[in-house]
C-alpha cells in the first residue's frame, strides 16, 4: 500500500483522537517519570563528584531554590515528553495511543510529517486544547493541523497493520 493510498482514509473525529490523548497522556507520563529519575540522577551523580555542591540541603529542595538547575532539570522533562510525540509523529505517524485507535497523523497527501513540523505540532497543540477546535470545524481539523497543514485520518485494520509506510 503506498502512502498515497493513506491520503484516502476519513479525519478522526473528536472523540476518537480524546482516547488516544487518554492513552498517550498515560505513556507521556511514564516519560516524564523515567525522564525526571534519569535528571535526577545525572544532578545526584554531579553533586557527589563536587560539581555541584548542594551543602546540608536535601537534592531535591537543592534543584527547586538554583533557578539555573530548576529550569535545566524542567527543560530536560520537556525535551524527553515531546520528544516522545515528535519521534513518533514524525517516524510513522502513530504514537503508541494513536495506534490502538487507529490513527494516523500525516500530510493530506499520507505522507508522514517532517521533524519540523512534528515539532510545530506538539506546541500548537496546546496539550491536547487544540484538539476542541474540531468541535467547531466540519472539516473535522484541530488547531495543530490547521496550523501545521495536516490531518488525523481513522486508518482501516489492515492499514493499521503496516509497519514503516515510508521504510523508516
Amino acid at each position: 500500500m503506498s502512502n498515497f493510498e493513506h491520503a484516502n482514509f476519513p479525519r478522526a473525529s473528536f472523540m476518537r483522537r480524546f482516547g488516544a490523548i487518554i492513552y498517550d497522556a498515560l505513556i507521556a507520563a511514564a516519560v516524564y517519570m523515567v525522564a525526571g529519575a534519569l535528571g535526577f540522577a545525572i544532578i545526584a551523580i554531579m553533586a557527589s563528584s563536587g560539581v555541584i555542591n548542594p551543602g546540608e540541603a536535601e537534592l531535591a529542595s537543592y534543584i527547586s531554590q538554583h533557578p539555573n538547575l530548576h529550569s535545566s532539570y524542567q527543560a530536560w522533562i520537556l525535551l524527553w515528553v515531546v520528544g516522545f510525540y515528535v519521534w513518533f509523529w514524525s517516524r510513522g505517524g502513530q504514537t503508541l495511543g494513536m495506534r490502538a485507535w487507529r490513527l494516523k497523523v500525516q500530510h493530506p497527501n499520507g505522507q508522514c510529517i517532517s521533524l519540523p513540523r512534528a515539532i510545530t505540532r506538539v506546541f500548537a497543540s496546546l496539550l491536547g486544547l487544540g484538539n476542541l477546535f474540531i468541535l467547531l470545524s466540519k472539516d473535522k481539523l484541530a488547531l495543530q493541523d490547521t496550523i501545521c497543514q495536516t490531518e488525523v485520518v481513522v486508518l482501516s485494520q489492515e492499514a493499521n497493520q503496516l509497519k514503516n509506510w515510508q521504510g523508516v
